[in-house]
Order: C-alpha cells, then structure tokens, then sequence
C-alpha cells in the first residue's frame, strides 16, 4: 500500500504546474493533499480508478484536505467532531479493513504566535480523536511543526518562532508518546532532510529547510513499514510530497 501526503498549497494553482502528471507518476494508492483552498465545484479534477473525498473550509480560498484512493473505504468521516474545530476543512478520515487513514492539516500558530493558544486546543483535541478511533490510524500531513532540531535548517535562530516553539514540540512529543511512530525518523534517525521550503531569499535553492510533513503509525502498524521517502525532487509548491509505503 503506498502512500502520499503533499501540502499543495493552493491546488488551482499547482493543477497548473503539472500537477495530473505529478500524480500519475505518484502511482499511489493514496493520495492526501491539504491546503486545497478550494470550495466545493471549483474544480473538476478526478482521476481515473480514484474516489475522492474532500472536506473543504467555511472560508473561501483557506485550508481544506482531499483524499483520492484507489481502495474503496468502509467508512468516511470529515473534521473530529468538534464543531470549534471544524469549521476549518483540516481532517478527511477514511477507514480500511485494518486501520483509518487520517489526513490532517494542523493549525499554523501564525506570525506573533497569535494563534498559538487555539493551536494548543486543537492539538489536544485531535489527539483525543484520534484515540477514539477502535484501530490503529495512519496519519498524514501538513504538522506545521519541526520536532527536533535535526528537523530545520536552521534551529538556533527559530526557537520560538512558529512551528518550532516549545510548546509544539511538546505537543508533537505528546502525540508520538500516544502510541504512534514517525515513520521518517524510525527509518532514518540521523538523516537532516526536509519537506517545506520559504518562499524568500531562495531557501528551496539553498535547501534552507523544515521536516513539517509526516507520516505517524500506530505502534502495531511499526512491523510494517517498508520504506518512507521525502519527495524533495517534486516541485509546484512550497512543501514538497512525503511517502509511506505499507506491507
């Protein structure tokens, strides 16, 4: 079973980058995207032998996830069932014969940290909904977070800054103690490569970096895992895809 999460940011925009090739090249069986800034008849952009599943937000041009997947699922649920929290388009869940995919694009706590405390909210919440799910999960997607420092380019100067405060870590280090694993670090714990890039003073170019998109498994899913990749070779946005590959 493989895999794909890319933040598209803005999939009009990378539609017209090439992205029907991208995805055809892909050749997953999954594919999550977040940040698809769409309203629902915005775009009619379906694949041959994929179902799609979107869940946009209330605000035009903002937030929204989609799963295309070749595998039929049981069952379908949108956000987490907190009406404070979905309102956003941040989670698309899907459940197959032995675990639920959960696309996720979590909260950005925004320049100044102004939308730290309610990214803190949420990240408990969406942790909880994920415990309630009755079997192991597969989660993928924009984190908006850098775990450790071998996670950014450049750890120093962004302590404290948004995606790598204290706060986030600790959040993301309360999620992995839940019971899931990082799947990119399980297979390469010394390995510095990244999956976002700044737009300004040509950081992609200088692979000036953050390790924000993830794939986390539950801990009865770890024997599984064959491989995990950063797509850093894929252009048309700011993040770059990451893969997961399942037995």
């Amino acid at each position: 079973m493989k895999l794909v999460s890319w933040n598209v940011n803005g999939l009009r925009a990378v539609a017209g980058k090439g992205f029907a090739d991208i995805f055809e090249q892909l050749d997953a069986d999954c594919v999550c995207l977040q940040e698809t800034k769409l309203q629902a008849g915005q775009i009619d952009l379906e694949f041959l032998g994929y179902e799609s599943y979107w869940n946009y937000a209330d605000k035009p041009g903002y937030s929204g996830t989609v799963i295309y997947t070749r595998v039929h699922p049981l069952s379908v649920s949108y956000g987490i069932g907190i009406d404070k929290h979905d309102h956003e388009g941040r989670v698309v869940t899907l459940e197959f014969e032995d675990y639920y995919l959960v696309n996720v694009y979590v909260p950005n706590s925004q320049d100044g940290l102004r939308r730290l405390d309610y990214r803190m909210q949420w990240e408990d919440a969406f942790r909880a909904y994920l415990k309630g799910l009755n079997k192991p999960v597969v989660v993928c997607g924009d984190m908006n977070v850098a775990h450790e420092e071998i996670d950014l380019k450049n750890p120093a100067t962004n302590h404290m800054n948004a995606g790598f405060t204290d706060e986030e870590r600790g959040k993301m280090t309360e999620l992995l103690a839940s019971g899931l694993v990082d799947t990119w670090r399980f297979q390469h714990p010394d390995e510095a490569k990244y999956s976002w890039w700044s737009y300004r003073m040509a950081a992609r170019e200088r692979n000036v970096g953050w390790r924000i998109d993830y794939f986390l498994v539950s801990e009865a899913l770890r024997d599984r895992i064959v491989s995990t990749d950063i797509l850093n070779d894929v252009f048309g946005s700011d993040h770059c895809p990451v893969e997961l590959v399942l037995k």
